[in-house]
């Protein structure tokens, strides 16, 4: 019984073991291996494990187990088919489970980007922007459009609330041409006396720029480089207007003895005729007789040459003269002459002729003048005779005009290239070169009055004329040509002058290439998406465009030559800027600009210029100048918003103007979207049930599709900028979208040549981008209005 008792002990602890093996297989094992160890288990396991009974003993409660047992043998009986069964349906079980884990992910992918949408519209996800630049932002962005949306986007920028009513009047009455038409006139009182609101709080562009440029040169800076201090004292001078008063007439009395005297003054050396007017060419940037110039020829770069020309013209006479169309000559009337003596007379006077002898002189500068004005003609009139780049060589103009020596006058113009009798040069009015040269001939000989040197007399009123922004007020004033701009516009433009290559250093380093570029490459390529809807009348016609536009490639336009800190000191090295002598630093600012002249008959690239605020099409380059992105309409600071609001709606304006200038013609698409974004704002402004409607006119049409496709464009291009580079920052606790459009909403009135060709605030466009309801923070209906209307996307 003993050893009956430690088998069946022993037995028990073998079950136990083996039971616990399984559950730790289970625990360990994959499925299907988990189900061969059961079936090697069940197969191995010892007659008693798998529920034998054992053979009957004496013992009667050992045979109360008997029944437990006999149970455990039924249910294992059914344990292969119940495996078996689970076999079958198990891959489909596997199935339905991976297709709920994938429903459960793209639902989760949808609900972040849902958020992300909403975190768009929410400043709150959003970490303010700190820098300084966003600060200076954050108090322009004066107000949010989304505040007011009954009213808001029916005034212009901060001008003042006007009723509707004569919001709609200003903007449907005087309906002007073209802009190409130069007698368009625009008959809206209102919005011109409202002009000066908007210059107060939206500059329009080219003064940003200056603005800018001024910023920088008044800048202190210790490290600068030399060439870059004297743009800046060259600058300061300009300004200091105390020491140009004080200096009064006499550094221009100094530099007429220089050249020889006149014979005004009595002081005359009977210098020679060319010898004269060479140095007036070369050192004081004056052309008394013709005008002097550098350009391409037409004919060339319609085929790809580059090549520079020098060109002569028929020079800025300063005796008034007015077109007599039926006579086809300039002529002088005695009610605009009478005027311009006197002037002549008061500059005579300021310069310390005795007035016995004003009068005579400025006689003979009247007659010389009135003779070479005859042959002096409009340029729509040279255009229609075919009179505009006239190639010739140089000896060929030297027989033409015989009285010039144009070989030696053009080789100190333009020294030190080599120039010889055979290089070919652009004449634009060459009946005037002929008329001039015996005119010239016949005063040279003239002596009377005696020694009187009239040819003499008039280079030096011509040089005095140049040479007047450097003298005195009582010249200005004179003249009556008081300018209204600031100081300050001034002295940068004649900086910008003489030393364009020291601003186009200073700017290229301040301006953010790699944002720059960036976003002109997310707007050129959204405005190529947007050509696609475009559905023509011309279809060959269309699609001719937009293969061209194809091929354009778009960049910034910066220096193809680099100058560092030590090849600027080196170019201008010969340079000395006086302090508090603007007169002398003037006279070098001219030969410095003639020095340009010379670096651009040479320079086989288009230099770019500094002061440029729109794009330029040259060949298959579309150059977007540094100018366009400087504070406050771009900042590599500013959240992104903020710059596709203002700069990437402007960059898409340019776009559209210049390589669409006629699409309304070919384009269906363009006068569908103009009559619906009018129709959203006869709607708006309850017009139309009012009378107050008037139909658009095709330059109309075009322009609101060009501003509603600029800001479209920009949006997208905003867009497809966040999915490169997540994340994005604040300005006034407005972001994103909201950011964008309010962006835009402020800084929209930038006036270009279109800009009378709107018919409605460019503002307004934001309610049409707000149909599609996702884009916008909030909803743009105003509760006000007894009726709600619901019309369809433009």
């Amino acid at each position: 019984m003993r050893n009956i008792k430690r088998q069946r002990q022993e037995d028990a602890t073998r079950q136990r073991n083996t039971q616990r093996d399984v559950h730790m297989l289970r625990m360990s094992e994959t499925p299907i291996e988990l189900e061969l160890q059961l079936s090697i288990q069940e197969s191995t396991q010892p007659e008693v494990e798998r529920g034998v009974q054992p053979p009957p003993t004496q013992d009667p409660p050992e045979t109360q187990l008997q029944p437990e047992i006999q149970l455990s043998e039924s249910g294992l009986e059914h344990q292969p088919q119940t495996m078996s069964l689970w076999m079958k349906h198990r891959r489909l079980l596997l199935l339905l489970w991976g297709f709920s884990l994938c429903a459960a992910l793209l639902g989760l992918i949808f609900y972040i980007r849902q958020n992300q949408n909403r975190s768009n519209n929410q400043p709150g996800t959003v970490s303010p922007c700190l820098s300084s630049a966003c600060q200076l932002a954050s108090a322009r962005l004066s107000a949010d459009p989304f505040t007011e949306p009954c009213d808001y986007f029916l005034f212009t920028c901060g001008s003042g609330r006007l009723t509707q009513d004569s919001r709609g009047r200003d903007r449907g009455q005087g309906i002007p041409g073209h802009p190409q038409n130069q007698n368009g006139k625009s008959a809206w009182p209102e919005r011109r006396g409202q002009r000066s609101h908007r210059e107060e709080k939206m500059m329009d562009r080219k003064t940003v720029l200056l603005q800018y440029l001024r910023e920088i040169l008044e800048s202190n800076d210790s490290a600068s480089s030399s060439a870059v201090q004297k743009a800046k004292s060259f600058f300061h001078s300009c300004l200091d207007t105390r020491s140009i008063e004080t200096a009064g007439v006499e550094p221009f009395l100094t530099l007429i003895q220089k050249l020889g005297g006149w014979a005004v003054s009595g002081q005359w050396n009977n210098t020679d005729f060319n010898s004269t007017l060479s140095l007036l060419m070369r050192d004081y940037a004056t052309f008394p007789f013709f005008n002097l110039y550098v350009g391409k020829d037409p004919k060339e770069i319609a085929h790809g040459r580059i090549k520079r020309y020098i060109q002569i013209d028929q020079p800025d006479l300063l005796i008034p003269t007015e077109w007599n169309s039926m006579k086809q000559k300039s002529q002088v009337k005695a009610q605009t002459l009478r005027p311009f003596v006197a002037t002549c007379q008061r500059y005579l006077a300021l310069l310390g002729a005795p007035p016995s002898n004003s009068m005579i002189h400025v006689g003979l500068f009247m007659s010389l003048s009135s003779e070479l004005a005859v042959a002096a003609t409009p340029l729509q009139y040279r255009l229609a005779k075919g009179q505009l780049h006239q190639r010739m060589s140089i000896k060929e103009l030297q027989i033409q005009a015989p009285a010039v020596d144009w070989l030696g006058c053009l080789q100190a113009a333009f020294h030190p290239l080599p120039l010889i009798e055979d290089d070919h040069i652009l004449v634009h009015n060459l009946p005037y070169v002929v008329h001039m040269s015996p005119i010239i001939g016949k005063w040279l000989n003239k002596h009377e009055p005696r020694n009187s040197g009239p040819l003499q007399t008039y280079m030096i009123l011509n040089l005095l004329h140049t040479l007047m922004p450097a003298l005195d007020s009582r010249f200005s004033e004179t003249e009556k040509n008081v300018s209204t701009a600031p100081r300050w516009r001034h002295c940068v433009l004649e900086t910008e002058r003489g030393f364009d290559s020291v601003l186009t250093h200073l700017l290229r380093e301040r301006t953010a290439l790699r944002e720059a570029e960036e976003m002109i490459e997310n707007i050129f390529s959204s405005f190529k998406s947007k050509l696609q809807e475009l559905k023509g009348k011309n279809l060959e016609s269309l699609q001719s465009v937009m293969t061209k536009i194809q091929t354009l490639i778009p960049r910034l336009w910066i220096p193809s030559e680099i100058y560092g800190d030590a090849e600027l000191d080196l170019l201008f090295s010969t340079v000395s800027v006086s302090t508090h002598s603007f007169f002398s630093n003037y006279i070098q600012l001219l030969s410095l600009w003639q020095k340009r002249r010379r670096k651009l008959l040479s320079e086989p690239s288009e230099p770019p210029d500094v002061l440029s605020v729109t794009p330029l099409l040259l060949g298959s380059e579309l150059l977007f100048p540094m100018g366009m992105f400087v504070p406050p309409l771009f900042h590599p600071t500013y959240p992104r918003a903020m710059n596709y609001g203002v700069a990437g709606f402007l960059i898409a304006k340019d776009i559209l103007h210049m390589l669409l200038p006629d699409i309304y013609s070919q384009s269906e698409t363009v006068h569908a979207v103009g009559e619906c974004v009018w129709t959203h704002y006869l709607t708006g402004t309850e017009k139309a049930s009012r009378g107050g409607a008037f139909s658009l006119s095709s330059a109309q049409r075009q322009e609101v599709w060009v501003q509603y496709s600029a800001l479209q464009i920009a949006l997208q291009a905003y867009h497809q900028s966040l999915q490169k580079h997540p994340g994005d920052t604040s300005i006034s606790g407005l972001s994103h979208t909201h950011l964008f459009l309010s962006a835009f909403s402020q800084a929209n009135c930038d006036f270009d040549p279109f800009h009378e060709f709107m018919p409605l605030e460019p503002s307004f466009l934001i309610k049409i981008i707000c149909a599609r309801s996702h884009l916008c923070p909030t909803s743009l209906q105003c509760p006000s209005q007894t009726q709600q209307h619901s019309l369809q996307t433009c």
